[in-house]
């Protein structure tokens, strides 16, 4: 485990962004939701900032103690970011999901690639995907949120020098999903994930859009001249 990254004050204190919100009535629900989660998790990190939007993606506190950073994967996810890195995703929920403000990163679907691979072998169409994207991989964002067996299979390809630049896996299920995010927390590589058979696509999704708006508020924070 990575020890708990903090900032500046005026990014992890009373600032809120919400780059998804786009009337005043939506930025309101959404400032008081993050409100009760400082108030009942902490808001002494960056990590403690995923806590807070993973739990109020899934309406549960109890989510907040079984999320898993090893790594120091936001400051990973920051310097993916700042390259413009791909964002790859598991399903078109979690694509569909990912913000596309405040980032310049293609965000990609695996299910879009590998339908002669999953065929060939008889093997999932995500983990497929993922097997045909080895290039696109190395040094990407690799987000999953639903499928276990793609999890494996990336962890599988990390094992074999295929290293993207950090790994959130949150799979839900009762089949191989605390498998797979139990394998993961093993490899030498920033990650973010979940305990358990818990998570699913909102908590996937929640985790890369809190490090997204990270990176959109140090970025305005450099270009006004405010580094942080």
């Amino acid at each position: 485990m990575s020890k708990e990254s903090s900032r500046h004050g005026d990014i992890t204190g009373n600032m809120y962004t919400d780059l998804g919100a786009e009337t005043r009535e939506a930025y309101e629900i959404s400032k008081k939701s993050r409100n009760l989660a400082r108030s009942v998790i902490g808001n002494a990190s960056m990590e403690d900032r995923i806590r807070q939007r993973c739990s109020v993606a899934v309406g549960d506190f109890s989510m907040a103690p079984l999320m898993r950073f090893c790594h120091d994967p936001v400051s990973a996810t920051l310097t993916a970011l700042s390259r413009t890195s791909p964002i790859i995703t598991d399903i078109r929920m979690v694509q569909v999901g990912i913000q596309k403000k405040g980032h310049e990163s293609e965000v990609i679907c695996a299910l879009d690639f590998g339908s002669e691979v999953a065929q060939k072998r008889g093997i999932t169409r995500t983990s497929a995907g993922f097997i045909s994207l080895e290039d696109r991989i190395r040094g990407s964002v690799v987000v999953i949120g639903n499928a276990p067996s793609a999890l494996l299979a990336v962890c599988d390809m990390v094992n074999h020098g295929i290293r993207p630049a950090v790994i959130v896996g949150t799979p839900v299920g009762f089949v191989n999903a605390a498998e797979s995010k139990e394998l993961l927390r093993t490899l030498s590589i920033p990650s973010i994930s979940s305990e358990g058979t818990r998570g699913g696509t909102p908590v996937a999704v929640a985790a890369i859009n809190e490090c997204i708006t990270i990176y959109s508020e140090e970025s305005s924070h450099e270009g006004s001249g405010h580094r942080v």
